[in-house]
């Protein structure tokens, strides 16, 4: 081999192992991203119902929001038999349909404490709407009927907890339907049917005090009359002279 094509292969094997080292190094420097992705690829994809729970969670905001006292009904503090209104300071809409679903918003994620829930934690109210005979439609996830306490009573001070929320606060709505992920269902959990229609109590506000009665005013008494009757002549004046007899 003459120095010519020494000197060929030479330079060949320096190009050669530089471009080695470089993709050694551009390796190094994409090796974290390459993880990151595969790690990210090999995670399931985020189901519908968990993406619409994110979304939910979201306080819903219209631009009717006042600050109102709401009544919320959630399990008694002193018996898990009954249900308690709590008052909570939230932002209700004026629109009927964007207000009870900022109730029912607030019913799943602001129990005072865990053991007074009534309904789980992570369910998601998926749909509200309001039929014009003022039957409001709640579609809730599956979360509430397979988190929900299997047993008569438990079942029902769910159902309650929702229904007088909704009769407490001004939503004008007067029953209830409640639907699983889109679907009828036959029971809550075992139990208590979903088939038809629950009442929503409706509580009228206070009336106001009567007003109080004016203080009588006392009658006056008029003074007696002085002088003489009417018809009758008073004091000693002239008299007409008494007619004569032919």
């Amino acid at each position: 081999m003459n120095r010519g094509e020494s000197r060929s292969v030479s330079r060949g094997l320096k190009t050669t192992i530089v471009i080695l080292i470089a993709l050694v190094v551009a390796g190094l420097i994409t090796l974290p991203g390459l993880r990151r992705a595969i790690q990210h690829m090999s995670r399931s994809p985020k189901t519908e119902e968990e993406a619409r729970r994110e979304v939910m969670q979201v306080p819903i905001s219209t631009p009717t929001d006042v600050k109102v006292q709401a009544q919320m009904f959630w399990l008694s503090a002193s018996s898990s038999a009954s249900l308690d209104a709590t008052t909570v300071e939230i932002p209700l809409s004026a629109d009927p349909v964007e207000r009870s679903k900022q109730l029912l918003n607030a019913l799943i994620i602001m129990a005072p404490a865990p053991e007074r829930r009534t309904l789980a934690a992570d369910a998601t109210l998926l749909a509200f709407y309001i039929q014009p005979d003022g039957t409001g439609i709640a579609d809730f996830s599956d979360v509430v009927q397979t988190a929900t306490p299997s047993g008569i009573l438990s079942e029902q001070l769910a159902v309650d907890s929702i229904v007088q929320t909704l009769g407490a606060n001004k939503t004008g709505i007067q029953k209830l339907k409640i639907l699983i992920h889109g679907q009828d269902a036959e029971t809550l959990a075992g139990h208590l049917d979903l088939s038809g229609l629950f009442p929503v109590p409706y509580s009228a506000p206070a009336a106001p005090p009567p007003t109080p009665p004016a203080p009588a005013v006392p009658a006056v008494a008029k003074p007696a009359a002085t002088g003489a009757a009417p018809g009758k002549p008073s004091g000693s004046g002239p008299s007409s002279p008494a007619p004569v007899k032919p």
